[in-house]
């Protein structure tokens, strides 16, 4: 029997001994990059973990969010707007120019949180920034798909686990 505990604890027991126990066989622990969801952190371990722990695949918004966060610096933001949905910045451009940036949210992004061999969950991510005065600009990722990416990750575990042990016994 194998047992998919979550996306990243799997277990494999074997089949019912004469007394009515399991021997438990195998226990195995993906080894995920951490990336701490739901909270802020400094604008460039941000930027790097979105290169480093998320897939750049067609579909995500990876490229687009990379792209608006490695842009803005200390200082550039002279105007922020945050009505609780969508968060706009106004960004210095140059010595007197300005213009308006969106700040892309939500955004579905593919993070790596379970095994390698199966495809990692898109998840729904709120994206925020914000400007601290002696912290600088920081950034982070709520997570917004109430933990439905957990239920596809374990899904895509066991179709994994099936195609890979067929016709084995």
């Amino acid at each position: 029997i194998i047992h998919v505990q979550s996306p990243t604890h799997v277990e494999m027991y074997s089949e019912l001994d004469c007394e009515r126990k399991r021997e438990h066989m195998v226990e195995v622990n993906a080894q995920v990059p951490e990336f701490r969801f739901n909270q802020f952190t400094d604008h460039e371990a941000f930027c790097i973990n979105l290169q480093s722990k998320f897939i750049d695949e067609q579909g995500t918004d990876r490229a687009l969010l990379l792209k608006f966060a490695g842009t803005v610096e200390a200082g550039t933001v002279a105007e922020y707007g945050d009505d609780g949905v969508t968060q706009k910045a106004t960004v210095k451009t140059g010595i007197a120019s300005k213009g308006e940036a969106i700040v892309p949210s939500p955004v579905s992004l593919q993070p790596y949180r379970t095994f390698t061999e199966v495809d990692q969950p898109f998840s729904q991510f709120i994206f925020r920034m914000k400007q601290d005065k002696y912290d600088g600009i920081q950034c982070a990722l709520f997570e917004a798909d109430g933990g439905a990416w957990k239920i596809e990750a374990m899904t895509s575990i066991k179709e994994y686990l099936e195609a890979q042990l067929e016709g084995i016994e």
